[in-house]
């Protein structure tokens, strides 16, 4: 995603104008699959406004926060921070669903935020802080994401769910681009490339994907899994972007991981819910 969202910047687009495109397009394929698949979708009061917390809110602000830390801070970077998040799903899935919070957890906290601290403190003087602190805050906010979708998939099936949340996120988009005046087509049709990646690759099967696993892990498990984007992140940012890091830099990203990887050792089994998707 980061990648795409490079390449994508270089044409002169917006930070929202490209998050608009992206979910507006991907969720009008998903509705187009989901009439043609479902036909019919049935939800109540509670449903729409749980969809339109993810989407809306969730993660509008996710995409937002990430896509604008990337501007700031290398993609491999804002990658490493932003996979913190299986650590804090950890800590919001014990206050929220009651999964017991074991030392092993704890300990593998511990160990995430330690690799944080390599990563940030080797050179703290020449990493952009607003580039940190977005990349920080879609950490946060996509913990709450992950939480609270772990609530809707068990209601309605991943697809519905996936569909749902793109087209609030577009909504959210909109809505933002249009308070800021930060929406604007003016920009190169090389973009269209890489829009079309994240439409594709980082939209629709992603987050259709993701959801599909979280009724099947569950939200702690399902967070561990997707660790292995912020080492797919660096590789490709090394090999297209000569993006260099520290020795104690990767280190770091190394200990994050080893932290996140621990806590799918803690919890206990998650039973999905019997319905076909």
């Amino acid at each position: 995603m980061p990648i795409f969202a490079l390449y994508a910047y270089k044409s002169g687009i917006t930070v929202t104008t490209l998050l608009l495109i992206r979910f507006t397009a991907a969720a009008l394929i998903m509705f187009i699959y989901i009439f043609i698949k479902i036909k019919k979708v049935s939800l109540k009061g509670r449903d729409l406004l749980m969809l339109f917390l993810l989407g809306g809110v969730c993660y509008t602000l996710q995409s937002t926060f990430y896509f604008s830390s990337v501007r700031y801070i290398p993609a491999s970077l804002a990658a490493l921070i932003l996979y913190t998040y299986p650590a804090v799903v950890a800590v919001l899935t014990f206050f929220v669903d009651g999964e017991r919070l074991t030392g092993k957890t704890i300990g593998s906290i511990l160990i995430s935020f330690a690799g944080l601290v390599l990563i940030l403190g080797t050179s703290i003087g020449s990493i952009n802080l607003l580039g940190v602190l977005f990349a920080a805050g879609a950490s946060f906010v996509y913990s709450c994401y992950i939480v609270l979708g772990n609530k809707v998939v068990k209601k309605l099936p991943s697809i519905v769910t996936s569909g749902f949340v793109m087209g609030f996120t577009a909504l959210g988009l909109l809505l933002l681009g249009l308070s800021t005046g930060n929406i604007s087509f003016d920009f190169d049709i090389r973009a269209l490339g890489p829009i079309v990646g994240l439409i594709f690759f980082s939209t629709i099967l992603a987050i259709l994907t993701f959801f599909r696993g979280l009724e099947l892990l569950g939200p702690t498990k399902a967070s561990i899994i997707s660790v292995l984007e912020p080492v797919v992140t660096a590789v490709f940012s090394a090999i297209l972007f000569h993006e260099v890091m520290t020795v104690l830099q990767l280190l770091g990203g190394l200990v994050v991981l080893l932290g996140a990887a621990f806590t799918v050792r803690t919890g206990q089994q998650h039973k999905p819910k019997n319905d076909v998707n």
